[in-house]
């Protein structure tokens, strides 16, 4: 493990960047396909918004009304709190100020913003031994990697699950209630509504209302707390989506392995792969608009999402 893995400041990458892409490899944004990221690409369909969710602050019952549907959704323990944040990365970049600084495990590689965010504020960032708090990605980005309750041992522990809702069996959602615990949802992944900013921070009450003071109110918008509502409560589209996922994976695992890349691991919304060079490659599906994850630890590792119904042929041809 190099410094720039330890030190996300040096190489703090994500998905997307498509503007970037474009600069290099020409074309309009229309043309491309972006498999970098792990969002659903058969969104939650959007209805039902009212004038006045544009118009009017968002009021305590849309709150509450939102809040209710994650609790059912998630069979949240009934000790445990719920915060309505604008998207998890709002919650991650203020969750160290819940403690005092110190040191912080967190297992490389993972997505890095955790690390990003705890270094902003002070604390010390560690892979291993004793620390004061402790950040698991459940299900890991982004090789897939599952958690078990017993490495949620830190004073404070936070389990990030932005990607579980694609195998909710292995949620470790029945920890929040206990002291020190956070668990993180996001909206963005399993529903495809990425642009509408909308997460949750679930966890212990003390806890939840500190973090709601950092947030501040009227922290969600009013046409998010409506549709995250609809979306919640609409567990028929999520079981059907979770089996449209499984089989586009089992797809696209076949599409890539036949062209001699090794899986390495992933969820039904994003798929790591080894290749022989992940630059090249990544150079191959960009020369026809696609574009797809690398990473600054790893020179063979590909991340790639599920395309559009419209992209697998384009897809093929690129392989």
């Amino acid at each position: 493990m190099n410094d720039s893995e330890l030190n996300p400041r040096a190489k703090r990458d994500h998905g997307g960047g498509l503007d970037g892409a474009i600069a290099q490899y020409g074309g309009a944004r229309s043309d491309w396909i972006d498999l970098s990221t792990g969002i659903n690409p058969h969104p939650y369909p959007i209805a039902g918004l009212h004038p006045s969710d544009w118009t009017e602050l968002p009021d305590h019952g849309a709150f509450e009304r939102l809040s209710t549907a994650a609790r059912q959704f998630w069979n949240v323990p009934a000790e445990a709190a719920i915060l309505p944040a604008p998207g998890a990365s709002a919650l991650i970049a203020r969750i160290p100020a819940l403690a005092a600084q110190g040191r912080v495990q967190i297992t490389m590689p993972t997505y890095n913003e955790h690390a990003a965010a705890f270094q902003a504020q002070g604390w010390s960032v560690q892979e291993t031994g004793p620390a004061d708090a402790r950040v698991i990605v459940h299900p890991n980005n982004p090789d897939g990697r599952v958690w078990q309750v017993s490495d949620a041992t830190a004073p404070l522990t936070i389990i990030d699950e932005s990607f579980c809702d694609v195998m909710p069996c292995a949620s470790l959602i029945h920890l929040a209630g206990q002291p020190g615990v956070i668990v993180l949802k996001s909206f963005g992944k399993f529903w495809g509504l990425a642009g509408m900013r909308l997460g949750f921070a679930i966890g212990a009450p003390d806890l939840i209302a500190r973090l709601n003071d950092l947030t501040g109110p009227w922290a969600v918008s009013g046409p998010a707390l409506r549709v995250g509502t609809q979306a919640l409560q609409d567990t028929d589209w999520a079981r059907e989506t979770r089996v449209r996922l499984e089989a586009e994976t089992t797809r696209l695992d076949a599409m890539v392995t036949d062209k001699r890349a090794r899986l390495v691991g992933g969820t039904s919304l994003f798929r790591l792969y080894e290749v022989d060079d992940a630059a090249l490659w990544q150079d191959r599906l960009a020369q026809a608009y696609i574009w797809s994850r690398i990473f600054p630890y790893s020179q063979r590792y590909l991340r790639l999402g599920l395309p559009p119904t419209h992209g697998w042929d384009r897809l093929e041809a690129a392989l």
